[in-house]
């Protein structure tokens, strides 16, 4: 049926699954994750065609994730190019699109007790094909906070402090490495302060001390986002985004920029 001549013929810039959830595990630079992501995939479909086998798309996913018993696979991306390249022996298009939204946990210490702190971060990762070309972009959301430095400046040294999220996007080739890890610490080190899921009491006497020695609008910490990429990422556009919860007003504060590196 998939392969009969539509009713009305119209090229189709998208079509495919979408909140497909299943485990992924890899192996990056000798450090091992396992993922339960949700998963987007989609193709394009030409006009002469009525329908994409949705099947295959599903059938291609399974089929590379059950290779990971024997073989982790690198990166999420390196999961998302064997999909995609398991597919096109399956099914023809031209352009596909692949997405993996997920949660990244990182073991931290926390700065004065030095406890261990596990630590999750959202990530997802988009591989592109276009034309037989690779492009990705990956993308990290991590929780700080701002402090007011114009509310310090006019009430002697008191302010109002708000949870905030940091936001990096970085489109590049598919063979540029780059470390999710190593983004996440773009954004965290922008921040007035690291936050921690653990702190005892001399942590926080520390990060509260550090917080006020070093107050950030939404601007400075997107700001420093950037110049933070600029210093670690290369070949690559790079968006950053804050979005700062404010505490004394009824709605929130964003700040957003991009540059090439």
């Amino acid at each position: 049926m998939q392969d009969n001549k539509p009713d009305v013929k119209e090229s189709l810039e998208r079509v495919g699954v979408a909140g497909l959830k299943t485990i992924v595990m890899t192996n990056w630079k000798g450090r091992r994750y396992n993922f339960v992501p949700e998963i987007d995939l989609t193709l394009d479909l030409d006009k002469e065609r009525k329908g994409v086998h949705m099947s295959r798309l599903v059938e291609s996913i399974t089929e590379c994730i059950e290779c990971e018993v024997v073989i982790r696979h690198g990166s999420l991306e390196a999961v998302e190019r064997d999909i995609l390249d398991m597919l096109r022996k399956r099914h023809p298009f031209n352009n596909a699109e692949i997405s993996m939204k997920t949660d990244i946990v990182i073991p931290k210490k926390t700065p004065v007790t030095e406890k261990t702190t596990m630590e999750a971060y959202g990530v997802e990762v988009k591989l592109m094909l276009d034309k037989g070309e690779y492009r990705k972009k990956l993308k990290v959301s991590v929780v700080g906070n701002t402090v007011c430095p114009h509310a310090m400046n006019n009430c002697e040294g008191k302010t109002h402090v708000q949870r905030a999220v940091g936001i990096l996007e970085i489109e590049t080739s598919y063979e540029n490495e780059i470390d999710l890890e190593d983004m996440v610490d773009c954004v965290e080190d922008a921040f007035p302060s690291r936050v921690y899921t653990l702190l005892k009491s001399e942590d926080e006497k520390h990060i509260i001390e550090k917080m006020f020695k070093n107050p950030k609008f939404v601007e400075d910490v997107t700001r420093g986002i950037l110049n933070n990429a600029k210093k670690r990422f290369g070949n690559a556009k790079v968006r950053a985004k804050t979005i700062s919860e404010e505490s004394i007003h009824r709605h929130n504060v964003v700040a957003e920029g991009s540059c090439d590196v």
